[in-house]
């Protein structure tokens, strides 16, 4: 599935709930736990909103350049002020 259709099945299922909460609301009455739910439910919508007008901006960021990593060793001397990590120091022994 493509992008657009994603947030389309996306939208219809918040659309969804937002009914089914409605239908819920009516049948429950007015609580503040249903108001709550009736809020997440439309900061859903609103959200999938904002994601479908920054879709066009997702699409358009250039992807990074890839660097690439020879094959041939290092310098040793870069690592001379260092301990082989996981190895512990040269001159201890492990336990």
């Amino acid at each position: 599935m493509s992008l657009q259709d994603d947030l389309t099945a996306v939208q219809r299922c918040i659309d969804d709930l937002v009914r089914s909460v409605g239908r819920l609301e009516q049948h429950a009455g007015s609580s503040l736990e249903i108001r709550r739910v009736r809020t997440d439910a439309d900061h859903l919508r609103e959200s999938v909103a904002l994601l479908r007008e920054a879709t066009p901006a997702l699409r358009a960021q250039k992807k990074p350049e890839l660097v690439g990593i020879p094959d041939t060793p290092y310098d040793s001397a870069l690592w001379t002020d260092s301990d082989d990590e996981g190895l512990g120091a040269r001159d201890r022994r492990a336990p």
